[in-house]
């Protein structure tokens, strides 16, 4: 009987076993993605000097967990720059900091991410916990194990990034309340409590659970028998005060019971009242509220504005057009592209052996559902579309719809029973298979309907395919090919520097070279082997394609493929527009540092490249101006007026007002 009981049991910690294989093996082949310096960096700095300002866009709790290995180590750290950007600072730094401890070694940073990757045993277990409680054992198994295959979930399994985090403490959160919720006691509200306060501090968008809460609460208020809902609502309502409470406590114990984001003798690059201007209104109002009564962290409040501020501007890559903000549809897409087919089908086949079945889960199902119908919308009026990985807690909620599926079946009529049975174990089956066929690279995966990862980069960009984690990778490709020139546009150069990791290439310019201020030197031909990034292929970080220095690439078939995510071309190339870009850069350093001649030869240089390039053209104008050549920077302003005024109308408020602004001026003196 005990052996009976112990099976499953067995089962589950065999599928944990081999998810953690299966991620220890990934995440060591995978050099560091775009954020994760950053979080290491700011971990760090939080342990050694409780500065809670280097990287306030995201709560501590995941930064100072990936942080613990290194915590007792004296290790180098770089000059900080006072008044500098918190985020570049924290992205520099951050790199610079990775790069003279750990080099390529990936010795440090593995470490740092095994720590991380105690969220995934943690959710795989919640999970099949959850599961269990609320469909049955055999509901659960299936359950954890769509998890530990899902391509989605391994892809950001043990990164020092806050997704899997988040994931975890919202279904901790919800199945807390739940077990609160049907059986009301002080230790079960001091546990979920504590939980909700460990999702606050691990990620912005944990507030969320606040709604999906209320809903349930109303839901067992309602659902209640007339006699005991005054006894209910007294419960419930004491129960969520208390929570909060807890929560909010947990809160600030993860940022030292501090106000100030930075200690003493440091200030934030922007304080927050100025930080939060462009948000005006409602939202403003708040956030000074709080801040002025220090009702929340200082950090935590810049950090929400932080949020807000990216998703107004943020542009998206979907379906292979760049749109200069958020679009509504961008998460239902990315659903039907990234999830497997085996689980989409199993969702569906839940739904329709549910209403046929004699399962009566109500209750269950209602907590199941309601977090979906509260984040999904809230993801989708975002404007923050750069990754599957944004609506991760979905991907574990659908893992546990794969269980109800299995449920369901059980209970089906006797002869509907075993095939129906059969059908979830086939589509599990499935599911694993188009996961494992891509491993290691689970970052690019696209499902067959949608021409698998070699057709995910022509659909999706950032996160979903390339983000930065294949340096690697590279660096064995050139060891292949040695002695071969190589020029490579880097999706998160200068961030991370591909030279620390061996990799002798030219780099090419980015949107990120521009923003970062890089120098290069590019001439308008190259030849030789052309290696660019999916991400700066698709031109996903600029607003419109026109500004995209590779738009030549994108109709040539790449003749290999790095990963699934860099694209390498061979021969002999003309590169115009990336050779104009590349002088950008470097005609503001002259033209600052008062060599103005020279920046103008450069300018007029760059814009004979790409006589349309807004960047070159805007700088040429700028530097003819300042010397006085009204008719020159008359003519290269309208150049790059015109051009932006072919963008999208959503586009053009980034560039067209400030250019018009330029020639209005000029034509006032």
């Amino acid at each position: 009987m005990n052996m009976r009981r112990l099976f499953p049991w067995f089962i589950a910690l065999c599928l944990i076993a081999v998810q953690s294989v299966l991620v220890f093996m990934m995440v060591r082949s995978e050099s560091p993605t775009f954020d994760e310096c950053d979080h290491a960096f700011a971990g760090y700095m939080m342990w050694h000097t409780g500065d809670y300002g280097l990287n306030p866009e995201h709560p501590p709790l995941v930064k100072l967990l990936a942080a613990v290995p290194i915590a007792g180590r004296a290790l180098w750290v770089p000059q900080l720059t006072p008044g500098r950007n918190f985020k570049i600072e924290a992205y520099v730094s951050g790199h610079d900091w990775l790069a003279r401890n750990d080099g390529a070694s990936n010795r440090m940073m593995l470490a740092m991410r095994l720590a991380t990757g105690l969220l995934l045993l943690a959710l795989s277990l919640t999970v099949f916990l959850a599961t269990r409680e609320w469909f049955g054992e055999g509901a659960a198994l299936v359950a954890l194990a769509f998890l530990c295959f899902d391509p989605n979930v391994l892809a950001h399994s043990a990164l020092v990034t806050t997704d899997v985090g988040i994931s975890l403490f919202f279904l901790a959160s919800v199945y807390a309340f739940y077990r609160y919720a049907t059986k009301p006691g002080i230790v079960r509200m001091v546990i979920a409590g504590c939980v909700l306060g460990l999702l606050l501090a691990t990620k912005h968008s944990g507030i969320l659970v606040a709604p999906m809460l209320l809903i349930l609460a109303g839901w067992e208020l309602l659902t209640a028998a007339r006699e005991e809902r005054k006894r209910v609502a007294l419960q419930l309502a004491g129960g969520l005060a208390a929570m909060t409470l807890l929560a909010v406590a947990v809160l600030w114990a993860f940022y030292g019971f501090r106000y100030a984001a930075r200690p003493a003798g440091l200030a934030l690059s922007t304080p927050l009242e100025k930080f939060a201007a462009p948000l005006g209104g409602f939202s403003r109002s708040v956030v000074l509220f709080f801040a002025h009564y220090h009702l929340l962290p200082e950090s935590y409040l810049m950090g929400l504005v932080d949020v807000k501020l990216m998703a107004a501007f943020y542009p998206t890559y979907l379906l292979g057009k760049i749109f200069a903000h958020g679009q509504l549809l961008y998460f239902p897409a990315v659903i039907l592209i990234k999830s497997t087919l085996g689980l989409l089908a199993v969702l569906l086949l839940a739904v329709v052996a549910y209403f046929r079945s004699e399962l009566r889960r109500g209750r269950e199902l209602v907590y199941l559902l309601t977090p979906a119908i509260v984040y999904l919308p809230v993801a989708m009026l975002s404007g923050m579309n750069i990754g599957a990985r944004h609506i991760l807690p979905l991907y574990t909620l659908a893992a546990i719809g794969a269980g109800v599926a299995w449920a369901a079946c059980r209970q089906l009529p006797a002869r509907w029973v075993s095939p129906a049975s059969i059908a979830v174990l086939v589509l599990l089956a499935a599911h694993a298979a188009s996961s494992l066929a891509l491993y290691p690279d689970e970052m690019a995966y696209a499902n067959e309907a949608w021409g698998g990862a070699k057709n995910t980069s022509h659909l999706l960009s950032d996160s979903n395919v390339d983000w930065a984690q294949q340096l690697y990778q590279v660096k064995s490709w050139q060891d292949r090919h040695p002695g071969e020139e190589c020029w490579f546009a880097y999706f998160a150069y200068p961030e991370i520097d591909p030279a620390t990791y061996g990799i002798r290439c030219h780099m090419l310019p980015t949107a990120d070279t521009g923003w970062f201020g890089s120098e290069l030197n590019v001439p308008a031909t190259i030849a030789g082997n052309v290696l660019i990034s999916a991400g700066d292929l698709s031109g996903c970080e600029w607003p419109s394609e026109v500004f995209n220095p590779y738009q030549r690439f994108l109709s040539r078939k790449p003749d290999e493929v790095i990963a699934h995510s860099v694209m390498v071309y061979k021969g002999r190339f003309d590169v115009p527009e990336a050779a104009a870009m590349a002088r950008v850069n470097l005609v503001h350093k002259l033209s600052k540092h008062g060599e103005k001649e020279k920046a103008l030869e450069l300018a007029r240089e760059g814009a004979a490249l790409d006589p349309a390039g807004i960047a070159i053209q805007t700088a040429h104008g700028d530097v003819a101006a300042a010397l006085g050549l009204k008719d020159e920077a008359r003519a290269a302003w309208q150049a790059a007026l015109a051009r932006g005024r072919t963008m999208d109308p959503y586009a053009q408020p980034e560039t067209v007002p400030e250019l018009e602004m330029r020639l209005h001026k000029l034509d006032e003196k």
